[in-house]
């Protein structure tokens, strides 16, 4: 889960790390009252999950309160990258001597962590990887060890933070560490970390991601999601306990096991290629047991997508065998029935391994409306393509 910046400033508030307070608000006149409270100059801030806020004028200063509501009033509403701002955090102006960059995440390459610092920061870290990597510093962190006051030493002097702000930086450094491991996180990032002209280091921004994995231990955590920013599909998905992430395409994908899953967003992507770009519009991994509960749990959540046209059941028998499987599907058909619905978009099912002609042969005995049914995973792909297009 990906926080806003003003939930990753609290959560850094909480382990110590220094950084500004300010006022959530979802509408002008209540910027104007924020920053009536706050006093001085503002900065108002659009609360959405990507970057690139600054160059889309999703952050404005305003000198007053009557300035602070006219800004408000233009980034509310605003569209950054295909967010939609529907907040805005009230803020007062810091004077800024100089921007670092800091982050700790998990870097799967090395199946370690990684600490990533600069003297450079404010600007897009992926630009200045690119064009200037030497200015980027990157250490890795062993899990057990993590981040000592020697290792934020190492980091800090890696990154060639000056010596009137190094202690401070070693410090902030730990502080962040803590969060990343205390909050169960993927991604701590500050940029820009920045110097006052009193000599102070403060985090100006956050960026935060946490790791879903580790709810169980953080049911606070709860508290941070943004209902009306969740994909409604992703959500009665989460509901329903299916590993579901909606995409931009037209054939609906159900599989069993990630690493199925994903082979088949690939070949289903390419086998759109002739049929006028069709791609999948779903990542939907039921796991090892194809219940039929979970099944039509899964068909409900695809055939929702108004953008499917088509669904793709792509399953690989192995401790859950091919005619359970099959099983499944005909009993969640009949359950979907039940909840007065049809399935009105065609199916295409590709088993194969345990008792695959045992559920083939399950299947063809259904003869269910709609389901076709396909021996190869290129084949059924090609096919749930093809059908998509048709649709359209």
């Amino acid at each position: 889960m990906d926080l806003y910046e003003y939930q990753a400033k609290e959560i850094f508030a909480k382990h110590g790390v220094p950084t500004q307070s300010g006022e959530v608000v979802t509408d002008p006149e209540a910027a104007r009252a924020a920053a009536e409270r706050i006093g001085g100059m503002v900065v108002v801030k659009a609360q959405v999950k990507t970057g690139g806020r600054g160059k889309a004028g999703g952050v404005k200063l305003a000198k007053s309160p009557e300035e602070a509501q006219a800004r408000a009033a233009d980034i509310l509403g605003l569209d950054i990258k295909g967010h939609i701002v529907g907040k805005v955090l009230i803020t007062g102006a810091s004077d800024i001597e100089q921007e670092y960059y800091a982050s700790f995440l998990v870097d799967r390459a090395n199946r370690t962590y990684l600490a990533m610092a600069s003297v450079e920061g404010g600007m897009d870290i992926e630009q200045l990887a690119v064009e200037r990597p030497e200015a980027l510093a990157r250490i890795l962190v062993d899990a057990l060890e993590g981040v000592t006051p020697s290792k934020a030493a190492e980091i800090a002097d890696a990154a060639g933070f000056p010596g009137e702000v190094r202690d401070q930086v070693i410090e902030v450094l730990q502080k962040l560490w803590t969060v990343f491991m205390a909050e169960d996180a993927t991604l701590v990032e500050v940029n820009p970390l920045v110097r006052d002209p009193q000599g102070q280091v403060l985090a100006l921004d956050g960026k935060v991601s946490l790791d879903g994995n580790a709810d169980f231990r953080h049911p606070e955590h709860a508290a941070l999601e943004d209902a009306a920013d969740a994909d409604p599909l992703e959500a009665a998905a989460r509901a329903k306990d299916l590993n579901y992430v909606k995409l931009d395409g037209e054939v609906g994908i159900i599989g069993n096991g990630a690493g199925l899953v994903m082979s088949t967003l690939d070949v289903v992507a390419y086998a759109g290629e002739e049929f006028g770009g069709v791609k999948p519009a779903n990542f939907l991994d039921i796991g090892g047991g194809a219940s039929a509960q979970v099944m039509a749990d899964g068909l409900e959540i695809i055939l929702s997508d108004p953008s499917v046209r088509s669904v793709f059941v792509n399953v690989f028998g192995g401790i859950t065998a091919c005619d359970e499987v099959a099983n499944g599907i005909v009993q969640a058909i009949e359950l979907i029935a039940q909840h007065g619905k049809t399935i009105d978009k065609p199916l295409v099912v590709r088993l194969d391994g345990n008792n695959a002609e045992l559920g083939r042969s399950i299947l063809q005995t259904a003869a269910l409306s709609g389901v076709s049914l396909e021996d190869t995973m290129d084949g059924a792909a090609r096919r749930a393509a093809e059908l998509a297009a048709a649709a359209k």
